[in-house]
């Protein structure tokens, strides 16, 4: 599985969002912001990114990825 197809997995999971990849195509970290954490907490955040990418975890094509989840505001 690409950086490629991580990203436009997540970016279309969650709405309005900015997707950063670094890493090799199984073991890789993304940064994910979007309006739509705002309110949450980081764990309810990670849920939802990890829910996107679940089905290519649980088949071993994504062995590890690392997140953060963060607003817009949180960047700034």
């Amino acid at each position: 599985m690409t950086l490629e197809e991580i990203q436009v997995k997540l970016e279309a999971a969650i709405e309005n969002s900015t997707v950063t990849m670094e890493g090799d195509g199984c073991n890789c970290s993304t940064l994910v912001v979007s309006p739509v954490f705002e309110g949450m907490s980081l764990l309810a955040r990670q849920k939802m990114v990890l829910a996107a990418v679940r089905s290519d975890i649980d088949s071993g094509a994504l062995h590890a990825l690392s997140i953060k989840a963060r607003t817009p505001s949180e960047v700034s």
